[in-house]
């Protein structure tokens, strides 16, 4: 069944996320009261009313495409933490973050995205990632190359001598040992700078725009659409130990992704010298 699925046209999920993002995200876009918004674990972790109505549309909508899926969404996680376990079950599942960049996103700022990847057993098959205010929508197919539209996505190494542009994780969210992991990339020949969007930063390494980044957690819907939309144009990612990341968790922190598997290592060497 799913690889039927995905060997058809995928256009109904892309238009299933054009429509979440048209009904329940821009209509907020700098429209958002202050009751709309909600902190979770922190000031750096929100929610808005968009997140959680985008998200149960895309639950309803992208079910129904593929019978018998089912969604590990970011809120629906938060509600019930148990649901994240779907990833590692035999059903296919449809990883959603509604509104990636919420801080963003409430800040009436054009850098956030709606992120959907779709995996079985823990593996990813394909991904999206559609930026609303920017009308940009990414696609990736396991073994089937990573789009922009419809513009092949090949990022190529990073220019000879030049800095590496890394994305890193904002400090609150590392432990002391993974803060020291991120300072080691504090060298010569490295420009660290704080991440925005993962989804986005990730669509900025197969764009070549960003060569690395280096991020400490590894919660699925941040990184599973983006994951695959480097790895298909020809980038790759590595954990702290060498391993590639899994996406059912259990991963050595913090680990990096990248334009070539060159820098990916040049980074991850970097990180476990930290």
């Amino acid at each position: 069944m799913i690889d039927d699925f995905l060997t058809g046209d995928l256009s109904d999920v892309e238009e299933a996320i054009r429509k979440a993002a048209a009904a329940e995200i821009m209509p907020r876009w700098r429209q958002l009261a202050a009751h709309e918004i909600v902190q979770k674990s922190g000031p750096h972790d929100l929610v808005t009313t968009a997140d959680r109505l985008a998200e149960e549309h895309l639950t309803a909508s992208l079910t129904a495409l593929l019978p018998g899926s089912v969604v590990v969404g970011e809120e629906a996680v938060h509600a019930d933490p148990s649901i994240y376990d779907a990833i590692r079950g035999e059903a296919p599942v449809w990883i959603v973050d509604p509104v990636d960049g919420t801080r963003q996103f409430v800040r009436g700022e054009q850098g956030f995205c709606t992120l959907v990847a779709l995996a079985v057993r823990g593996e990813v098959l394909a991904s999206w990632t559609y930026a609303p205010a920017l009308d940009q929508m990414a696609t990736a197919r396991k073994g089937a190359g990573a789009w922009l539209g419809s513009e092949r996505l090949l990022p190529g190494a990073p220019e000879p001598g030049a800095d590496l542009e890394v994305a890193m994780s904002h400090p609150d969210y590392t432990t002391d040992e993974q803060k020291r992991a991120l300072l080691a990339l504090d060298t010569a020949g490295v420009r660290g700078r704080p991440c925005g969007s993962a989804g986005l930063e990730y669509l900025g390494i197969a764009r070549g725009m960003v060569d690395a980044v280096a991020f400490s957690w590894e919660l699925a819907w941040d990184h599973a659409a983006g994951l695959l939309l480097v790895a298909e144009a020809g980038g790759a990612d590595l954990t702290l130990t060498g391993e590639p990341f899994r996406i059912a968790g259990g991963n050595a922190l913090p680990f990096t992704a990248a334009r070539t598997p060159e820098t990916a290592e040049r980074v991850r060497a970097l990180l476990a010298s930290g």
